[in-house]
């Protein structure tokens, strides 16, 4: 079964961290390109980062500097480290692998950053 599952997610307090995890199963992991999404309340999914097959990264300039993304393709799982959280960054934040046409989703896990 073709699936992305997201865990990791919870409530922090600003300036405090997380590190989300997505477990893909059912798909060649290592040759796709993995990358987190976020959605907040009244707002569209915008990217947060993406890494490449090859191990490229990219970030929304909002993150630079505060969020890491990595990945293990042993444990067919993509990671996001998150430091330095702000209120702002409260949303569902979701996991997602692209190869080819192929298009997944997970679910996506809940962050809430308030004190």
């Amino acid at each position: 079964q073709v699936q992305l599952v997201e865990s990791g997610g919870g409530l922090v307090q600003p300036d405090g961290s997380l590190k989300l995890s997505c477990a893909a199963s059912g798909i060649f992991f290592r040759f796709f390109a993995m990358g987190w999404y976020r959605q907040a309340p009244g707002k569209q999914r915008e990217l947060v980062a993406n890494i490449t097959s090859g191990g490229i990264t990219n970030y929304a300039d909002s993150v630079k500097g505060r969020f890491t993304i990595s990945r293990d393709n042993a444990k067919s799982t993509v990671y996001l480290q998150m430091y330095s959280l702000k209120p702002e960054d409260t949303a569902v934040y979701y996991c997602n692998g692209r190869l080819a046409t192929t298009d997944i989703w997970g679910k996506g896990t809940l962050v809430t950053v308030s004190s």
